[in-house]
């Protein structure tokens, strides 16, 4: 996957969470919008973690293809 499809990915699903967000203002989500919602945030933070690892590789002179995507416990434990 290129960091343009990753960057695409991330739009797409920034937006689905910020529609859920404004649909619902000041009512709540329903059970399954949440997990909806934290589906989203988890998948968001892998993809940014992907689209780091990247550009960190890219950086120091090796392949931005040697990214690899972490689990989701991983990624939910970095402080932020």
């Amino acid at each position: 996957m290129e960091d343009h499809e990753i960057i695409g990915q991330i739009g797409d699903l920034a937006e689905e969470e910020r529609r859920l967000e404004e649909a619902h203002a000041g009512v709540g989500l329903s059970p399954e919008e949440l997990e909806r919602m934290r589906a989203l945030e988890v998948t968001l933070d892998r993809l940014w973690d992907l689209l780091r690892q990247r550009r960190a590789l890219r950086e120091v002179g090796r392949s931005p293809e040697e990214a690899t995507p972490r689990a989701d416990e991983t990624v939910e434990g970095y402080l932020q």
